[in-house]
């Protein structure tokens, strides 16, 4: 087995207590999906478009994961069960884990804009399990999308994403040498499903404080 090899292996580990092995790791649809998707990426820069996406079919059938050959993919990608979709104009950084259910889908194509479509991940991103990230967005550095969130607008570094649509949370993420967060948030009562919304309309109740604040500073200076 070579060392990179070994160590992508072995980075997969380090974000999965359940595999006893490398070999068993071996035995994930992730790993093979990125595996094939190495292949038809290479396909798809030297133009055999047909060839690179007959290995993107293979893969699917075989992974039910679902990964254009055209997307762009950094070191150490760990996708943690199947049926994610990533599109064709996907940037994936280094060291980025994503759950079952994910897409990282394009915006609309009835408006004729070709290019850029689909969203960025910078290095460190967690997407949490029927999480949905559309467009031509950027998911900062470290950055945390929570379970079934869906985010249409860029995500700054080492936030945690939560909810539909999808908003910061109170809690600082990935800044720092923060510990890894399996699905993209805290497991603690504070995220549990049942008190999100109540986390959100917290942050909502605090952004409206601020807002009341400066118009009353600003009729205050009116006045002066």
């Amino acid at each position: 087995m070579s060392s990179r090899l070994g160590a992508y292996l072995d980075s997969i580990r380090a974000r999965d207590p359940a595999p006893h092995s490398r070999a068993e790791v071996m035995t994930y649809p992730g790993v093979w999906a990125l595996g094939f998707h190495r292949v038809a990426h290479r396909l798809y820069r030297r133009r055999l478009f047909f060839l690179a996406r007959l290995v993107n079919h293979w893969s699917r059938a075989w992974t039910a994961i679902d990964i254009h050959p055209g997307a762009t993919i950094g070191r150490n990608f760990f996708i943690d069960h199947g049926f994610v979709v990533i599109g064709e104009t996907a940037e994936i950084g280094d060291d980025v884990t994503i759950y079952q259910c994910v897409t990282l889908g394009g915006t609309s194509p009835d408006n004729g804009v070709a290019g850029k479509r689909h969203p960025t991940l910078a290095d460190g991103v967690i997407i949490g399990s029927g999480a949905q990230v559309l467009g031509p967005i950027l998911v900062g550095t470290r950055a945390r999308v929570g379970a079934n969130a869906v985010v249409t607008k860029d995500v700054p570094e080492g936030a945690v994403m939560v909810g539909i649509p999808a908003r910061a949370t109170t809690v600082v993420g990935g800044k720092g040498e923060a510990p890894f967060l399996a699905y993209g948030t805290p497991c603690s009562e504070q995220f549990d499903p049942q008190t999100q919304k109540v986390e959100l309309l917290r942050c909502e109740l605090e952004t409206m404080r601020k807002r009341l604040d400066a118009l009353l500073a600003e009729e205050e200076q009116k006045r002066a």
